[in-house]
């Protein structure tokens, strides 16, 4: 968060467009924001580059992102990256600060990224497999993930905000040594949308100091509308936001006309356990 009467780079400063990831669904662009002397890069997701979703309101992805990154930063855990509702060169949309990601494969150390494919049978120690499949080619692979406390609580930030696109695409390994969740527009919906490939711990507790900030969101960020919908300002209200602050609370309203049915959250809060993989779904890709 950027400190009180300090200018904001990320929220106030100018955008200038530098290139677009061409495979991501909605529009997704990379700019530089430049504030006086200050620049950082950040992608750039305008509400009006959203496609349609045939289960999601038209035109909530981009707050769907903030509120998912205000449940992280209630955690404290910095699981995803800083993110902010402006204006932009095509309208409002959500703004996020840019990660540097570490390329295990052009860095020549061989090592396997945070979600990767191996041969069945060569799982390596501290991983996971979460399945077996066949790639393009029609050979047998395995699905694994690390077993990493840094991808251990992105799995449970995803339960809480029922995360429905937890692609390993979107686990990204900074350069800084953290493990970065991006890619949120699919979140915070009434029903049971919760797909993953972090299926790892799938049925085991959630260790201590995990659950500890777990019971912190529980209890203190005020669940609403029977526990799907989260207030996550923590009495700030919407301040900084501007105009398109209106998409975060309009997340709220349109899910409180869905059917509250999330059975994986309500059990996650009282059993403090991970889901079970049979329960909900599987994201690949």
């Amino acid at each position: 968060m950027s400190e009180p009467g300090v200018p904001d780079v990320l929220l106030e400063g100018d955008l200038t467009l530098i290139g677009q990831i061409t495979t991501a669904s909605n529009a997704t662009l990379v700019c530089e924001s430049t504030l006086g002397e200050q620049s950082t890069r950040v992608v750039y997701k305008p509400v009006r580059g959203e496609r349609p979703l045939w289960d999601f309101p038209d035109g909530t992805l981009a707050g769907r992102e903030v509120a998912s990154y205000r449940v992280s930063d209630a955690l404290g855990w910095g699981v995803i990256p800083r993110t902010v509702l402006r204006d932009g060169p095509f309208g409002p949309g959500m703004v996020q600060r840019w990660i540097d990601t570490v390329d295990r494969r052009a860095d020549g150390s061989g090592g396997l990224e945070m979600v990767d494919l191996c041969s069945p049978g060569n799982v390596p120690p501290g991983w996971f497999e979460v399945l077996q499949a066949f790639d393009s080619e029609g050979e047998p692979v395995s699905l694994i993930h690390a077993d990493d406390p840094r991808l251990q609580r992105m799995a449970v930030l995803d339960v809480l905000i029922n995360n429905a696109d937890r692609k390993g695409g979107h686990a990204l390994e900074g350069v800084d040594g953290s493990v970065y969740g991006v890619d949120h527009g699919i979140c915070l919906h009434s029903e049971n949308k919760l797909r993953t490939v972090l299926w790892g711990w799938a049925g085991q507790p959630v260790p201590g100091a995990v659950d500890r900030r777990r019971r912190r969101i529980r209890d203190n960020a005020r669940w609403r509308s029977r526990g799907r919908v989260v207030r996550t300002d923590h009495g700030r209200g919407n301040r900084g936001l501007g105009g398109p602050g209106d998409a975060v609370r309009r997340v709220g309203r349109d899910a409180r006309t869905e059917r509250p049915s999330n059975d994986s959250l309500a059990g996650f809060l009282v059993s403090r356990r991970f889901p079970l993989f049979a329960s909900c779904g599987l994201q690949s890709g």
